[in-house]
């Protein structure tokens, strides 16, 4: 699990949310900040490289045996190197230990998230209704996978 006080999560987090921010306006994007890890339904986990951090996923609890798929990021160098789909098996077998029967997420609809969306898509996850607390949103796709 990831160490929420290091500095090098900070930074890697502020990178995330500053990629995010040009894909849709403010209230269609839902990256966590870091104090929104602090949440004890919530657990990251980082990639690290050469004492750098250079990847991130976490899950969000939802209750019931349904957890949220957050914060999948590579590091824009390693894009294309597998890291992104170890990072997501990661989180899968960890949903799994942890009990959990169903793994959602939400994810940019614009080209820009193409590559996500194919990561998704060959691991299982199909589309679905918006769930917790979203709503329908042209600039969102809603994705789901059972366990």
């Amino acid at each position: 699990m990831a160490d929420l006080d290091d500095p090098r999560l900070a930074a890697l987090v502020a990178e995330h949310l500053a990629e995010m921010e040009p894909t849709a306006p403010a209230g269609s994007r839902h990256a966590l900040s870091i104090e929104q890890f602090r949440h004890p339904a919530v657990t990251l986990w980082v990639a690290e490289s050469g004492g750098e951090l250079v990847g991130s996923v976490a899950l969000k609890d939802l209750g019931g045996g349904h957890v949220e798929l957050k914060t999948m990021r590579v590091s824009p160098a390693l894009r294309g190197t597998g890291l992104g789909r170890r990072l997501l098996q990661h989180a899968l077998t960890e949903a799994r230990a942890a009990g959990a029967s169903r793994v959602s997420l939400e994810t940019g609809a614009s080209e820009v998230f193409g590559p996500a969306h194919g990561l998704y898509r060959a691991h299982g996850f199909t589309d679905c209704a918006p769930f917790g607390d979203y709503r329908p949103d042209r600039h969102s796709i809603f994705l789901t996978r059972a366990l």
